[in-house]
């Protein structure tokens, strides 16, 4: 059986950032993934994705985005970017190595893949994701849907659904950004929206909305909250004529309280107000290739492309692991208390202000110095 110091699982952002710590650091390790390269969800994203941080916050430790990436870093030239920095760090992993099961023996982590190996260690940083496997909520009749059904994972772009009906569930950030792109490439898309929905631009007036909510998470919160709102009012307004109920939570306090990011808009908000993008209320059923929603109207569509998010069951392969989540099922903390003296988790941490990248940054950093311990 292989045995290392330390072994990282998943060689995403996260798995990458630890590792090039370590690697500073003269730290010896293995890391594993489940996919053929590196950052292997971001060559599989869908293809108008861009990150929504500014470059210069979102980069991984010790090697900077290159001068010639747009402020707003494109799906594409992450993947890639990803993958120079395995290079650069000289970062193998184990490709095709899915987790199954990591318990404590003996004093020692044994981890296991779908493959059968198994590696003995002394620590395990988790970097699995909050994006591990896709959340697919059901509906009454959806089994007996006559149009294509698919989840935002296996959504790449909207050729495939030019002159179709397209109901998007779900506005989130990708359900917001899948609906803009369909609608700008051919297809008539509508959103289905069961609440209400925080959203902030990208930009105001050129500034990141990013450098601001940095700004303001400085402030007593009662303060950055009350700007944030006013700032929402400002940018965004009254969206109930369109059929969006904005909530009473200001937009840092739900992210900051519940994990969940405010919608990033890029656009989405302009196609809906001219009417290029429709919005309904939730589903009720089903029937064929109707869909009836809870305002009693009636619709039929070609395709349903459910942006219903993610978990990252951590129960699925660590044990005992639920006393270390929150109600949102995220670690609670990135070093794991007793019993689980050894386990670490990085890229979990949605309720931080400035994007997950920066938040990853830190917490490998934290990570590593704990490991020269």
């Amino acid at each position: 059986m292989p045995s290392t110091p330390v072994l990282i699982i998943g060689a995403g952002p996260a798995g990458l950032a630890v590792a090039g710590h370590l690697r500073q650091k003269g730290i010896a390790f293995e890391i594993i993934e489940q996919g053929d390269k590196p950052g292997y969800s971001w060559h599989h994203h869908y293809d108008r994705l861009h990150l929504h941080t500014v470059k210069e916050l979102s980069s991984l430790p010790f090697l900077p985005f290159p001068d010639h990436f747009p402020s707003f870093v494109p799906r594409h030239l992450l993947a890639d970017y990803f993958v120079e920095y395995a290079r650069h760090f000289n970062i193998q992993p184990h490709y095709g190595e899915s987790v199954t099961s990591v318990v404590k023996q003996n004093g020692k982590w044994l981890t296991t893949t779908s493959k059968g190996n198994s590696w003995e260690s002394d620590h395990v940083v988790v970097a699995t994701g909050v994006n591990r496997s896709p959340l697919e909520p059901h509906f009454k009749g959806q089994e007996n849907f006559k149009g294509e059904w698919i989840h935002s994972r296996n959504y790449c772009n909207a050729k495939p659904f030019a002159g179709k009906q397209v109901l998007v569930i779900g506005m989130g950030n990708t359900g917001a950004e899948i609906a803009l792109d369909l609608c700008e490439n051919g297809a008539k898309p509508f959103i289905s929206v069961r609440g209400p929905v925080n959203i902030v631009p990208r930009e105001v007036l050129g500034r990141p909305t990013q450098l601001t909510a940095l700004m303001l998470a400085k402030l007593p919160y009662w303060l950055g909250d009350r700007l944030g709102v006013a700032l929402r009012k400002l940018t965004v307004g009254n969206l109930r004529p369109y059929g969006i109920e904005t909530p009473e939570i200001p937009p840092a306090k739900q992210l900051r309280t519940t994990g969940k990011t405010p919608v990033i808009d890029v656009g989405t908000l302009k196609a809906i107000k001219e009417g290029r993008i429709g919005i309904l209320p939730g589903i009720a059923q089903i029937e064929g290739a109707e869909v009836t929603f809870t305002d009693g109207r009636k619709m039929p569509f070609d395709t349903i492309i459910l942006c219903t998010g993610y978990k990252p069951h951590l129960e699925q392969f660590i044990p005992g692991v639920s006393e270390l989540l929150d109600a949102q099922d995220l670690p609670k903390s990135v070093i794991a208390p007793p019993p689980f003296e050894g386990l670490y988790f990085v890229g979990f941490d949605n309720y931080t202000a400035g994007g997950t990248l920066g938040v990853i940054r830190r917490d490998s950093a934290i990570i590593a110095d704990e490991l020269m311990c």
